[in-house]
């Protein structure tokens, strides 16, 4: 495996192959960041996997200055797990000089649920990304593809969609997510809980479970009783000492409320302690 700093090193490296595949991380990784290079490694001829913590998509009250940077543990475990190639540019590499030149996403997508919460935040994960694929694929002569976890559901939509709307030669494939034995989604962030906040995090997934049944056995009548589901599952999850952003049942395809029919799949974000946590499931 080799390890790289700077965009001309890493498309030297890459000029040899011809179908790169390429997984996106901001490091500190665990079993689900590796699942998806073991998904990577299927579907190209070279595996890269970049660390970069982006500070475009932390807004100023955030942990960008904290988030944990462990790159020589990272880069063991990718070695473990088969990766060819690992880029890990410095912030000045990625952006010598501001970067004014931003990607915007839609509004109907890009500033609901996550994006109601943390405004700017697509915006800076389209600009990182799109510079990352610019970096990773601009002379690939193959296929491209490059591999989300599902967990970040409505980051892998937000992606696909601009990947479709830029005519970008790009496979987007998302990844399951992977979760802890009682059910908690593996995240970086999952490492900022106590270990009383550890054994509550769980809630979150059985929460959201709950909902999705809910849901499901008010199917006929869905859009007159969902926002009472919904109210209930966040009134839950409060009584338990959390701080819930939302909890929500949405249209796959687009995040859009539901109708009579549609796949749905269930959302949820929510603060216990000072640790902001996510997940969904498809239902």
């Amino acid at each position: 495996m080799k390890l790289v700093h700077t965009i001309a090193d890493l498309r030297d490296a890459l000029r040899p192959y011809d179908s790169p595949a390429l997984v996106p991380t901001m490091g500190n990784l665990h079993a689900g960041h590796l699942a998806l290079v073991k998904a990577a490694k299927a579907r190209g001829d070279v595996t890269v996997a970049s660390i970069f913590v982006n500070r475009l998509q932390f807004a100023p009250h955030e942990d960008f200055d904290t988030y944990p940077r462990t790159l020589e543990a990272d880069c063991e475990k990718l070695q473990a797990t088969g990766c060819d190639l690992v880029f890990a540019p410095s912030e000045r590499e990625m952006y010598p000089e501001p970067q004014g030149y931003k990607v915007q996403p839609p509004a109907d997508l890009a500033d609901i649920l996550e994006g109601h919460f943390r405004p700017g935040f697509f915006t800076g994960v389209c600009t990182v990304v799109m510079k990352l694929f610019q970096c990773v694929f601009s002379e690939a002569k193959g296929p491209r593809t490059a591999v989300f976890g599902l967990k970040d559901y409505q980051q892998q939509l937000v992606i696909r969609r601009m990947v479709k709307q830029f005519a970008m030669p790009i496979d987007i494939v998302a990844g399951a997510t992977e979760r802890a034995p009682d059910g908690l989604a593996l995240s970086s962030r999952n490492g900022y809980l106590s270990e009383t906040e550890r054994a509550e995090a769980v809630q979150l997934s059985l929460a959201l479970r709950a909902l999705g049944r809910d849901a499901l056995a008010a199917a006929d009548g869905l859009e007159r009783h969902l926002p009472a589901l919904e109210a209930r599952a966040m009134q839950a999850l409060a009584a338990r000492g959390w701080q819930p952003d939302y909890l929500t049942v949405r249209r796959r395809d687009d995040l859009q409320p539901p109708k009579a029919g549609d796949a749905l799949v269930v959302l949820g974000a929510a603060r216990l302690g000072s640790t902001r946590l996510i997940d969904n499931l498809e239902i």
